[in-house]
This record gives C-alpha cells, sequence and structure tokens, in this order.
C-alpha cells in the first residue's frame, strides 16, 4: 500500500471557522501573541495565558470539519496516510483520520509545568490557576510555544521520508521547523501544494501547485493521486 504523508496547517481549519494570528496582524481576539503563546508570557502572566486560551478551547468545541478534512480522511480507504499538522484542533480526528502528529501540541490537553511527559485529556474547555498535575505543578496547555522545542519534528521527518506522495495543505511554509518537511521528501514522490496564497517554492521536481481552498483543492488532489497509483 503506497504511504501518503500530508502536512497541514492553520488554512485548512479556517474554513472550519479557526482564525490564526497571523491572518489577524500577529493578534488572536486582541492579545500579542507573544504574551499569550510563548514560554516568556506564561512565567509572566499564568493567569492570562490559560484564560486566552479557555477562549479558544471554548470556541473550538463549536467547529466542526470541513470537505478538506474529510477528503484526507478518505484517502485512508485506498493509502497508508499519516497527517502531519500543525494545527492543536481535533478537526482531523472528527474527520476520521486515524495516523496524527500533533506538531504544535493539541488545545484539549493540559500538561505538567514541571514534567512534559505527564499530558492529561481535557473534558472541557477550562483550565484553572492551581488546578496541578500529580507532582504538584501547575497544568498548563499541551502546545507548544514560541521559544520551545518542536518534540515530534524528527518524527514527522521520517515519516516525510518514508512517503510515496507528500501534500501540503493550506500553509503558508512560512513556519520553521514545520516547513523545512518539504525538503525531506524524496526527490522521485509527487508533492501536492495546495493553497489559495502559493508560496514562493524551490525548483523541485514532481510538483502539483492547486491556488485554492483545501475544501476544493484536497479533493482534485486526491483524485490525481488515486488516478496514477491505483
Amino acid at each position: 500500500m503506497k504511504k501518503i504523508v500530508v502536512l497541514t496547517g492553520a488554512g485548512i481549519s479556517a474554513q472550519s471557522g479557526l482564525q490564526t494570528f497571523r491572518d489577524a496582524g500577529g493578534l488572536w481576539e486582541g492579545f500579542d501573541v507573544m504574551e499569550v503563546a510563548s514560554i516568556d508570557g506564561w512565567r509572566k502572566n499564568r493567569e492570562l495565558v490559560l484564560d486566552f486560551y479557555n477562549m479558544r478551547r471554548k470556541q473550538a468545541m463549536s467547529a466542526k470539519p470541513n470537505p478538506g478534512h474529510f477528503a484526507l480522511a478518505d484517502l485512508e480507504k485506498d493509502f497508508e496516510v499519516v497527517i502531519v499538522t500543525q494545527n492543536v484542533d481535533k478537526l482531523h480526528e472528527m474527520a476520521g483520520s486515524t495516523n496524527i502528529i500533533h506538531l504544535h501540541g493539541q488545545l484539549f490537553q493540559s500538561r505538567s509545568s514541571l514534567d512534559e511527559n505527564l499530558i492529561y485529556e481535557m473534558d472541557g474547555w477550562e483550565l484553572k490557576l492551581g488546578e496541578k498535575c500529580e507532582r504538584g505543578s501547575q497544568l498548563r496547555p499541551n502546545i507548544v510555544w514560541f521559544g520551545e522545542m518542536v518534540p515530534l519534528i524528527e518524527d514527522a521527518a521520517r515519516e516525510v521520508m518514508s512517503a510515496d506522495v507528500f501534500m501540503v495543505v493550506g500553509t503558508s511554509l512560512a513556519v520553521y521547523p514545520a516547513a523545512s518537511l518539504l525538503h525531506y521528501a524524496a526527490d522521485h514522490a509527487p508533492k501536492f501544494i495546495i493553497d489559495p496564497s502559493l508560496p514562493n517554492l524551490p525548483k523541485l521536481p514532481n510538483f502539483h501547485l492547486y491556488e485554492e481552498l483545501a475544501s476544493t483543492g484536497v479533493a482534485k488532489a486526491a483524485e490525481k493521486i488515486r488516478a496514477e497509483f491505483l
């Protein structure tokens, strides 16, 4: 069975109503991103950070997958599919995708601020100051913030290296280290780039460019992949 690895970014979630800070001039709902999404911001004002992610979580609870998510999940009928996502929402899971690497963490998880391996699933949207892990430290969002390492990037790179097909959906390829994954794809592997604002790309072989939204572009790319490999 052929293997497809897909890197997804904020563009696919935006079609489900989840805006990103890059689309809002560096602000999330009026917040300076470095105040609420950096390790320095956490050290400075934990309550502000917790409140901000509570608001994001509450908003995300009403979001639904869009046709782009469902088209990616549908590829699992015919291929081995690995989703590498920069998004922290659960929309890929909700659409039915089963093998997902969340590079930047997961919005509906908390983790210990002392031990990054102590991760807890969240039932609701609220995480409060004073809620602690089993080792007694304040729980924080399980999000990779500015100023922190991306622990799963090596796992993602290994998946891309072994891909028969590599897809990029809804990302400007401007956020590193995720953007570097493109360069791990084998020269012979077809590369499908789907975004309404196509990034400036290096001259690499086997590129297929779709200058459109994920909700329509993924289905077109999937049709071409099936025609070539099935």
